[in-house]
């Protein structure tokens, strides 16, 4: 089975690039390049030296013993939280960053939802001197405040969008719009593995360094290089993009993908693409999308702003047709449920994205001696207030 992206930019019937014709030449530029890019030698000293000395990695691999004995399983997680800025979004902007200035761009946009993504973009335009322009929902705005003043502290102008339900989806949309506006000067830093080629794959080799590193790692703490599970969370899918990349080919390890059910599958409230979407086209690719009778697109929800987005990455559209993933969900309360169980065994705090990986460790059934890896791609500073909410409704003060 093939899970690499072909000449045209597809895995399987998923994936292409259907954009505006204003668009074109950018994503041809960005097309042609892009391999070449990767593989240069500059490029990847330069890349693989940041990510050592200014993101941190590599990030460690953490046996949680208390977690694991509360699961009868043995917990790994592998700490993107750690990284700097919080979470797994800076591999993708780092190498970005650099394509960009090879590609003689001066300006950045990005979207964001979570905020850790547009935090990652304001990081590196930061750090390469170039200007930056982040689209954010309205309504993530307003539930993600310190990520907004850390974006502005870095000095990113951060645009809120009023269109749609205000969340991903909409701010998606935006940058798009600005990127046909601004075609010579402007490079789009496409945060997830979603989006026209070579998006989806150019993310997923960017974030891909977790599987890499996950190899070398498991085989000092376990003696085998492979577990039995790996766990990540779902929105648009990079952080399990880059989980899964070095083990799709291995079928002795399971890979599990969850997404956010929201209120529940039906409730109305759901961003459980996989369970309530069909093949439909958004943002350029053609993937799984959760859209009503007439192809209109259905608002998604969640309590984390990262997985509230109604698609997913083509190539785990192509995953979940070939049963090469697994896919799960947990709903709002599972999330926070987990999310509190690891910072009261373990002294962490996970962003919500990570807490819907983290809840299948108890809606899934292990082995005591199997070897279960979850991503944990951001940490929960972004999301005091909605832990907050939690605990006054639960009591736990």
């Amino acid at each position: 089975m093939n899970y690499s992206v072909d000449a045209n930019g597809y895995y399987g019937e998923f994936g292409g690039a259907f954009i505006p014709e204003m668009m074109v030449p950018n994503i041809e530029d960005l097309r042609e390049n892009y391999l070449k890019i990767l593989e240069d030698p500059e490029f990847k000293s330069e890349f693989n030296t940041l990510l050592k000395d200014y993101v941190g990695r590599p990030s460690p691999l953490y046996y949680a013993k208390r977690l694991s004995a509360y699961h009868r399983t043995e917990v790994y997680l592998k700490r993107e939280d750690l990284n700097h800025t919080g979470a797994h979004k800076i591999n993708n902007t780092v190498g970005q960053i650099l394509i960009a200035r090879r590609l003689g761009k001066t300006r950045i946009i990005a979207e964001t939802g979570a905020g850790q993504h547009g935090v990652a973009a304001a990081t590196v335009c930061a750090l390469m001197g170039l200007q930056c322009v982040v689209y954010m929902g309205k309504l993530d705005v307003e539930r993600q405040e310190p990520n907004v003043l850390r974006m502005k502290m870095l000095g990113a102008q951060v645009v809120p969008v009023l269109s749609g339900n205000m969340t991903l989806k909409d701010a998606t949309n935006e940058a798009i719009r600005d990127w046909i506006n601004n075609p010579v000067d402007t490079h789009y830093i496409i945060g997830s593995v979603v989006g026209p080629h070579p998006y989806p794959d150019l993310v997923t080799r960017l974030q891909s360094v977790i599987s890499e590193e996950l190899q070398w790692q498991l085989q000092e703490k376990t003696g085998s290089p492979d577990p039995d599970y790996i766990i990540a969370c779902v929105g648009g899918g990079s952080n399990a993009a880059g989980a899964f990349y070095h083990y799709l080919d291995n079928d002795s390890v399971k890979l599990v993908a969850v997404e956010a059910s929201g209120k529940g599958i039906d409730s109305g409230e759901s961003a459980a693409t996989m369970v309530l979407g069909r093949t439909g086209i958004i943002h350029g690719s053609r993937t799984m999308l959760m859209q009503d009778d007439d192809g209109q697109i259905l608002e998604p929800y969640s309590v984390s702003a990262g997985l509230d987005y109604p698609g997913i990455g083509p190539m785990h559209s192509h995953l979940y047709k070939v049963r090469r993933v697994i896919f799960e969900h947990a709903t709002d309360d599972e999330a926070l449920e987990a999310a509190f169980r690891l910072t009261r065994l373990e002294g962490i705090v996970p962003a919500l994205e990570s807490a819907h990986a983290l809840a299948v460790l108890k809606k899934r059934k292990f082995g005591e001696k199997e070897v279960v890896v979850v991503n944990l791609s951001g940490r929960g500073d972004k999301d005091m207030a909605a832990y907050m909410n939690y605990m006054n409704d639960h009591q736990l003060f």
